[in-house]
């Protein structure tokens, strides 16, 4: 899924109409240089698509680009129906962030004034910069639409609140870099009840991936990894392989882990390690590849592989 840029616009007030520059600098957690509407809040661009101005066209009314106030009209993407979240690639190097869909209207802007409606407040979208870049009329925009997380931390002291899930937050922090987190829950080391909330997780809350921390060691009460076998239909043995080779490195009891990892459905799941710093490593390792798994279980992965 994706589409075009067909114009970037900038004004140096609020409240008028915006003008075509052509092309402009998208400045990381700002917007676009130059522009009114910038600054470090969560509606740093605002995009409407081109289809959508077209829509007031069809009224007789004579509007383009720009004329709703909107930094980037694009082309080919049903804006408005995408979830906050999503991602925009865009080019060559700008990243952009949904953060918001539509906005109440203000009856003293530009095209409120001159025609009496508006169709920004509720088809335009606004964003965040999370990469900047130089962009341009004629850019090609990619849809990515944001992983989908679920974090499940299996701990005895946890469950009873005798423990901070340090662990889990450590999870949630590195995650939110990649996509959302939906939910985290706490389970003592109990087999049915972790075997419960993988398959909740993945059937009910449908996330893309979900990610275990704890019972993955020699304990007696270490039970994660056969509850997670029980509920996927497919194993995926090269994510420990590779985390236990990555720790290897560092400690030679990362062999001693038995982590697992699989597929229940179209849900990744994965076993990390009890300790922070255990999950930062391991994770550190496993996150680069989860964008692939997660389009190649959803079915939009592009085919990577190169001819000889």
């Amino acid at each position: 899924m994706g589409g075009v840029v067909v114009a970037v616009c900038v004004s140096e007030t609020k409240g008028v109409s915006k003008r075509d520059v052509g092309r402009a600098r998208l400045v990381e957690g700002h917007g676009l240089e130059g522009d009114a509407h910038a600054g470090p809040w969560h509606r740093q661009v605002s995009l409407l698509a081109e289809e959508s101005i077209g829509k007031m066209r069809a009224k007789g009314i004579d509007v383009g680009a720009g004329a709703f106030a909107e930094n980037i009209t694009t082309r080919g993407i049903d804006l408005c129906h995408l979830p906050v979240g999503t991602r925009l690639e865009v080019g060559c190097e700008v990243v952009l962030e949904i953060t918001q869909i539509g906005k109440e209207c203000h009856s003293g802007c530009a095209i409120f004034r001159q025609v009496g409606e508006c169709v920004m407040p509720r088809e335009g979208v606004f964003a965040k910069v999370v990469r900047g870049g130089e962009i341009g009329r004629g850019d090609e925009i990619r849809v990515k639409t944001p992983v989908l997380f679920a974090i499940l931390t299996v701990s005895d002291k946890g469950s009873r609140g005798e423990r901070r899930d340090e662990s889990g937050d450590v999870i949630e922090r590195m995650a939110s870099g990649l996509g959302r987190v939906v939910e985290r829950r706490i389970v003592p080391d109990e087999y049915d009840m972790i075997v419960e909330e993988l398959r909740r997780m993945s059937d009910k809350l449908g996330v893309d991936v979900v990610l275990t921390t704890g019972g993955t060691g020699f304990s007696p009460r270490d039970i994660t990894p056969e509850a997670t076998r029980s509920v996927i239909d497919r194993l995926v043995p090269g994510i420990p392989e590779a985390m236990r080779a990555a720790g290897l490195g560092k400690t030679p009891h990362a062999m001693l882990s038995r982590a697992a990892a699989g597929i229940r459905r179209k849900t990744l799941i994965v076993n990390l390690p009890g300790s922070p710093k255990g999950v930062e490593e391991c994770l550190s390792v496993v996150l680069p590849a989860i964008p692939h798994a997660v389009e190649t279980l959803r079915g939009v992965a592009v085919e990577c592989a190169r001819a000889d």
